[in-house]
């Protein structure tokens, strides 16, 4: 059956397919140890639970608005005056059904053929796969280790053309643990002012899984750049609610409309019960979320002193989010290669550094949202395989 123009282009995230294939080995006996997917293995906070079952016992199961309950993108707006200090209107708050929702949405407004999208690179591979499924073509933004994973201003802003209609940046970052410095951003930001028409995509999603005592900035802080600002966050790895599909983007006066019209188009509203939750979350306690980082925080520099015990391996140490993206070269293996080798030889689940762009050769991913024994014993398996 014939499909329209388009689909062949559309690309995949590969750490579900290892998901999926961890899952058929853990089914046929197995013992795996998944460091592959991108989530918290800690349970969902219980207040934020309850809030839910008591949103369905109270009858809220029925559509909400387009946009979000009124009560939660006001919730969403002071959780923002919270932290960054920065006034950000309920109206201009649009809930979505998890992250990718926001980048599907950004780059289908600005992507078509012959224009340009930047993105990091390594980086999220559905930034690519969206923007070649537009047509336009895709700038990589380099992120380079001896960067320690951040991306260089002047090198980004080397890159944009007449022809650049959306920059996506992401810190701290997937799949490297990257933190851009404050005076990276700051440079950033004042290149942009020569290029008034491109609009910026921020995905923060990581925002408060920081270590070593950075502080997270968001573009929201620079008012130069609000009128084209599209802020991408959301409840999924703060508060372990990958599979609630909660996510949040703040967007500008002129693409807000845009937005909420493609909503009502394709998923109406997001449901209702996870939206009462995700208000407990903004408002609640936040102990959960200090105790997850802290752990997160101690398995981080656990899994950068393994890594960097393996022969052929070199780590150096993420400043955010909960991966680390460790050299390999020195295996003389290609990544994918290993990546594969270790979840059907031994059972561990990585991500080989290609599936997150043309820059991650020589690389692989492993998210440290595992316990700490899983990831001794995780990284005691690499070490007998790359010894062998």
């Amino acid at each position: 059956m014939k499909t329209v123009s388009g689909f062949e282009r559309i690309g995949e995230e590969n750490a579900f397919a290892v998901l999926a294939r961890a899952g058929e080995l853990a089914a046929g006996g197995m013992d795996v140890i998944n460091l592959g997917i991108g989530q918290p293995d800690f349970p969902t906070p219980e207040n934020i639970v309850e809030a839910a079952v008591k949103a369905l016992r109270d009858g809220h199961h029925g559509y909400t608005p387009a946009t979000g309950l009124p009560a939660l993108r006001e919730a969403v707006a002071a959780d923002l005056h919270k932290r960054f200090s920065v006034e950000v209107s309920p109206d201009r708050v649009l809930v979505v059904p998890g992250g990718k929702v926001t980048m599907f949405t950004a780059i289908l407004m600005f992507g078509e053929p012959g224009v340009e999208i930047m993105y990091p690179d390594p980086g999220f591979p559905i930034y690519r796969s969206m923007i070649e499924y537009t047509g336009a073509t895709p700038v990589p933004i380099p992120i380079r280790e001896e960067n320690g994973f951040a991306f260089s201003a002047q090198e980004t802003l080397g890159l944009i053309t007449d022809r650049t209609r959306l920059m996506i940046v992401n810190s701290p970052a997937n799949p490297c643990g990257g933190v851009t410095p404050k005076a990276e951003i700051d440079t950033l930001v004042a290149g942009l002012e020569d290029w008034p028409e491109l609009a910026i995509m921020s995905d923060e999603i990581y925002d408060q899984m920081l270590y070593d005592g950075e502080a997270h900035v968001s573009l929201l802080s620079y008012p130069s750049i609000r009128d084209r600002l599209i802020l991408l966050n959301g409840w999924s790895k703060t508060y372990a609610m990958t599979g609630w599909r909660m996510g949040y983007s703040v967007w500008p006066d002129g693409l807000y409309e845009n937005a909420r019209k493609l909503a009502v188009n394709a998923w109406s509203c997001v449901n209702a019960p996870a939206q009462f939750a995700a208000i407990e979350a903004l408002t609640g306690p936040q102990d959960a979320v200090a105790a997850m980082v802290a752990e997160f925080d101690a398995r981080r520099l656990l899994v950068v002193e393994l890594l960097n015990d393996l022969p052929g391996v070199s780590s150096i140490v993420p400043k955010g989010a909960f991966y680390a993206f460790p050299n390999i070269s020195g295996t003389g293996l290609g990544a994918k290669a290993l990546a594969s080798d270790l979840l059907e030889k031994t059972g561990v689940a990585t991500i080989g550094g290609p599936d997150f762009g043309i820059l991650g050769e020589g690389y692989i991913r492993l998210s440290y949202a595992n316990s700490q024994d899983n990831i001794r014993a995780a990284l005691g398996r690499m070490k007998v395989f790359l010894e062998g």
